[in-house]
């Protein structure tokens, strides 16, 4: 590179740093000379709890699947890994959670309305004014500045309120601008609990089978043979009997011989 090359680039490095010093400078004297003051009015806050319950379908990784109290199925994928679930006073990540676990999600929003309002005053001498839109004031510090009219704009000069169109070069104003802006400020806490899915039923208890037995039946007792013969028995009639028998019998065979 020769020397005049090397002079234009050292002279424009040069007047960009000048330039970067003079912004400063004028920065710091509008800082200056510019008075901002900052008020935040807070309006009474609502709260708005919502609770919504499931139970436990399908954990499957970071993906979890649980069934709403109105039937409907919900899928949430990509569950962090520091979202806990509070369970009989034990935190709970997402790998712990079984199907049937029983989970309620609370969510209370807080909303907060504020009102930001900033004044900003500044007092100067009219440099040069183009109503409605600029004027350039003098500040304290002899420092010229441009300011911006917002519509509406009011300025104070001796004593006297006037507009854009009453100003005059060299008269000494001061102008205050109010700014207020609504702003809603919502906070979300949530809160997820569940409980242990139910135990299973125990298996059934063995019964133990009744079986009907049936009770002996005793046989009729014998009667006992009589040891002896009635005493009103007695032998003499055989003896009769048999007597006459004999006596038949020889009488018949006694004719049967005759013949």
């Amino acid at each position: 590179m020769n020397s005049p090359q090397l002079t234009r680039v050292v002279t424009r490095r040069l007047l960009a740093a000048a330039a970067g010093v003079v912004f400063l400078l004028v920065t710091a004297a509008m800082n200056a000379q510019v008075q901002t003051q900052t008020a935040v009015e807070q309006g009474a806050a609502s709260k708005e709890v919502t609770v919504e319950r499931g139970e436990v379908v399908l954990v499957n990784g970071n993906d979890l699947v649980v069934k709403m109290e109105d039937g409907s199925m919900r899928h949430i994928a990509n569950v962090p890994e520091s979202a806990r679930v509070t369970v009989d006073g034990q935190q709970l990540g997402i790998h712990d959670l079984k199907p049937g676990m029983k989970l309620q999600r609370t969510i209370t929003t807080t909303t907060t309305p504020k009102t930001i309002t900033t004044v900003q005053s500044v007092t100067g001498k009219v440099w040069h004014v183009s109503p409605p839109n600029v004027v350039i004031l003098t500040l304290e510090d002899g420092t010229n500045q441009q300011f911006k009219i917002p519509k509406g704009q009011k300025f104070t000069v001796d004593g006297q309120q006037t507009d854009a169109f009453g100003l005059k070069k060299g008269m000494m104003v001061s102008a205050t601008k109010v700014v207020e802006v609504p702003q809603t400020v919502i906070d979300q806490q949530r809160r997820v609990t569940g409980s242990m899915p139910p135990p299973p039923p125990a298996p059934p208890a063995d019964v133990p089978i009744l079986v009907a037995e049936a009770a002996p039946v005793a046989a009729p007792a014998a009667e006992p043979a009589p040891e002896s013969l009635p005493k009103t028995g007695s032998l003499l009639p055989l003896i009769g009997l048999m007597g006459l028998l004999a006596v038949g019998t020889s009488l018949g065979i006694r004719l049967f011989r005759q013949a």
